[in-house]
């Protein structure tokens, strides 16, 4: 790990503050975590940063490697360009929770000698010690997030085998404390799902099921965005019939 001070190239080019949560329940909710990573441009200023950016693309978005990060493409796009000195992160599951984006991030770095900045201090992908440092905070960021999914299936295995697990229903079906999965209390919802079923009964086909809901209005889609236990009807699409 280097000292605080960085050579005067480094600093002309421009350090690029990370900012990412994984869910929008964190965004809505974990406002603390997102303050403190904000609070990073300020560590970048204290570093001797002139030009300093902000990349919060990734807001709400997974590091697992299974969703596209628009702000993490910018990112490596912008170090391909050599126009990155520093690269600011609250800690290394923000940058990537999987080991082939991190370790891509490492040797572009090395390549182009950006920093790394996290609230420990100031790495040189280009030093052994500090990549090895590096890599290894990849990793453990990479094992957390195997024990978080696997705590989460044993969890969600430990209530189906109580009988408690409870998955979304389509519309027009509600789960009941006693009785289990049952139908909506509207009548129109259920009346539009049991002639759906009655079809299909007698014609085989989801698609001509769809096709007679269709051409007498009948609506299966949606639920209000303003009030979830209110229904926006809409007309039927294939797969709300299938």
């Amino acid at each position: 790990m280097n000292g605080d001070a960085l050579p005067p190239a480094v600093l002309q080019r421009k350090a690029v503050v990370y900012v990412r949560q994984s869910t929008q329940a964190q965004v809505e909710h974990n406002t603390e975590s997102r303050r403190r990573q904000y609070e990073l441009v300020e560590v970048a200023r204290r570093r001797g940063f002139r030009t300093i950016d902000v990349i919060d693309d990734d807001l709400g978005r997974s590091a697992s490697g299974m969703v596209a990060r628009p702000g993490f493409e910018k990112l490596v796009a912008a170090l391909c360009a050599g126009e990155i000195g520093a690269v600011l992160c609250f800690d290394a599951s923000r940058l990537a929770r999987n080991g082939r984006d991190w370790h891509h991030l490492l040797e572009l770095c090395g390549l182009v000698e950006a920093r790394v900045i996290d609230l420990d201090g100031v790495y040189d992908p280009c030093r052994p010690n500090d990549r090895l440092l590096l890599g290894m905070k990849g990793s453990i960021s990479e094992f957390e997030l195997g024990v978080i999914r696997a705590r989460m299936v044993d969890a969600a295995r430990a209530k189906a085998r109580r009988g408690e697990l409870r998955i979304s229903v389509p519309i027009g079906y509600v789960w009941h404390r006693d009785m289990g999965l049952g139908f909506d209390s509207d009548i129109r919802l259920q009346k539009v799902i049991r002639l759906v079923f009655e079809r299909f009964r007698q014609l085989g086909s989801a698609r001509q099921a769809q096709a007679i809901a269709e051409r007498a209005t009948f609506l299966l889609n949606g639920l209000a965005e303003q009030d979830p236990e209110a229904i926006s009807w809409a007309r039927a699409r294939l797969e709300a019939a299938g």
